[in-house]
């Protein structure tokens, strides 16, 4: 059972979650979607271990940590320019979601 789900049932115990942060969960599992699209079958398969910490992070944060991890195991399977592309989208999907600081540094997997 995950966190995710264990959390919104007791949310919905004590009167069910705020809109914002019913949105945020929400973006938390379009992003954890979009990682394991990214990973793709292939991936899947070649990096079981990244797939399962992708479907187990806790939180947003975890999932941020992830993208390197992810990006290294597209970038085996289909190349750095397409894996930073990738990573790129998923990236994006954050803005809004973190302190604005995890955003400042530039870097291969930057926005």
């Amino acid at each position: 059972m995950s966190t995710s789900f264990i959390v919104s049932s007791m949310q919905g115990l004590l009167g069910g979650p705020s809109s914002e942060g019913s949105r945020a969960l929400c973006r938390i599992e379009d992003i954890r979607q979009a990682m394991l699209d990214s990973l793709g079958a292939d991936g899947g398969m070649s990096f079981p271990q990244i797939e399962r910490r992708v479907l187990f992070a806790e939180d947003l944060h975890g999932l941020w940590y992830l993208r390197s991890d992810v990006m290294v195991a597209i970038s085996s399977l289909q190349g750095e320019g397409v894996a930073l592309q990738k990573i790129r989208k998923i990236t994006s999907m954050f803005e809004g979601l973190l302190p604005k600081g995890m955003f400042s540094r530039p870097g291969s997997l930057g926005n």
